[in-house]
């Protein structure tokens, strides 16, 4: 009877911290201006309370096989939500010309040697137009 209890304090604790990360999450989201700052907070508020919400009812419900299931149910939605946060990351890197002017991306650098191949006279190849042309980065 006491580790019943035990278990259903330490469930209580984590679904309350859970649902703080859920608020404080929804909080960032609501008071950030930036959009990545918006999609951060929201990204690890989300994936920090996903799991304090699973870890408690993991908890709860003891070492069965439904324990299994949200285990697997973590790992799901952790390999999920990164990407669904970096995809649209990428989207408002290409569609805000005012944020490429200032996000410099790692491991991108200009490369002369195209250039430097054409002939003389030879026009530029067109960009493509979901690029913008003043960034040596893209």
């Amino acid at each position: 009877m006491t580790l019943e209890w035990i278990r259903f304090f330490i469930a209580a604790i984590l679904i309350v911290l859970g649902l703080c990360s859920f608020g404080a999450a929804v909080l960032g989201a609501y008071r950030f201006g930036f959009v990545m700052n918006r999609m951060h907070a929201a990204g690890i508020g989300d994936t920090a309370g996903i799991f304090l919400v699973i870890a408690s009812l993991a908890v709860a419900r003891g070492p069965q096989m439904d324990t299994l299931k949200l285990v697997v149910l973590v790992f799901f939605l952790w390999f999920t939500s990164p990407v669904s946060t970096h995809f649209l990351g990428q989207v408002e890197y290409y569609t805000n010309p005012v944020l490429r002017k200032y996000v410099k991306r790692a491991g991108k650098t200009a490369s002369k040697a195209p250039e430097q191949a054409k002939a003389p006279g030879q026009a530029k190849a067109p960009e493509h137009p979901g690029k913008g042309g003043d960034n040596a980065a893209d």
